[in-house]
Formats: C-alpha cells, structure tokens, sequence
C-alpha cells in the first residue's frame, strides 16, 4: 500500500509543481486560459513522471504483479 500511495502522491506533486510554474510563466508563453494551462501542465507532468518516477513505477508494478500471481485460497 506504501508504493502506491507514494506513486500518486509523487504523480500529484509533480503536476501540481508543473502547473505552478506554468502558471508563473504561463503570460510569457501566451496561456493565459486556465483550461489550456492544465491540459499543458498534465501532459508535462506526465513526460516528466516518465522520466523521473520510473524507480516508483517500477516498484509499483512489481507490487502489483506479485499480488496478481500470488495463489488463493482454497475454500471448502
């Protein structure tokens, strides 16, 4: 359960960082529409995520794998 609440905290906290200095920057860059600078600042923090989470990801699915393949029980 720790390496999936890790994963979506890091996921949230690096959008929400992507999404304030868009917001700073965002005048200069010419997004000043609130929409257009979440939809940017998602797909950025979603490269970024790529990039930058890939030891959480790859905990995660071992997680995730490990839990799929363990056998269940037998009930009568």
């Amino acid at each position: 359960m720790r390496t999936v609440l890790v994963y979506t905290a890091s996921r949230i906290g690096l959008f929400v960082v992507t999404l304030g200095v868009l917001y700073l920057i965002g005048p200069l860059l010419g997004l000043t529409n609130p929409l257009a600078l979440i939809l940017v600042s998602f797909l950025i923090s979603g490269i970024a995520s790529y990039v930058l989470l890939s030891r959480q990801r790859d905990a995660l699915s071992t997680r995730i794998s490990d839990r799929v393949d363990r056998p269940k029980p037998q009930g009568d």
